[in-house]
């Protein structure tokens, strides 16, 4: 039975950043909360486009020849194989929208990957 999600009271579920957080699935694809502080790394990913739509704070993706700043209520498509590195300028607030394969750290790996996990 479809539920509808309170992303204000989702995001204050969690404190914890960099950890993506699964709120729903569309057929292969997730739908992530994510709360970000900081600078990430620079990655890639092979096969799959990452959508990223901030709902609080600013994010600045940094590509290797330009850079995107995103505030609330923007969003962005990073194409598969685009390297990128998200920074968060201030405590930020991003839906993801993604293939259930992406892995946050794409070609990356590394001690900061983490993999979905459930609300809650």
């Amino acid at each position: 039975m479809p539920r509808k999600l309170d992303l204000a009271a989702a995001f204050a579920s969690f404190d914890e950043t960099w950890s993506p957080r699964l709120a729903a699935r569309v057929d292969d694809y997730d739908v992530r909360l994510v709360k970000l502080e900081g600078e990430f790394v620079w990655h890639s990913h092979e096969r799959e486009d990452e959508l990223f739509l901030v709902v609080a704070g600013r994010l600045l993706l940094r590509f290797r020849d330009h850079e995107e700043e995103l505030g609330p209520g923007e969003l962005i498509v990073v194409p598969c194989g685009i390297e990128h590195l998200p920074v968060a300028l201030e405590p930020t607030q991003v839906v993801l929208f993604e293939r259930s394969s992406v892995v946050n750290t794409g070609s990356a790996g590394g001690e900061r990957t983490r993999a979905a996990r459930p609300l809650g």
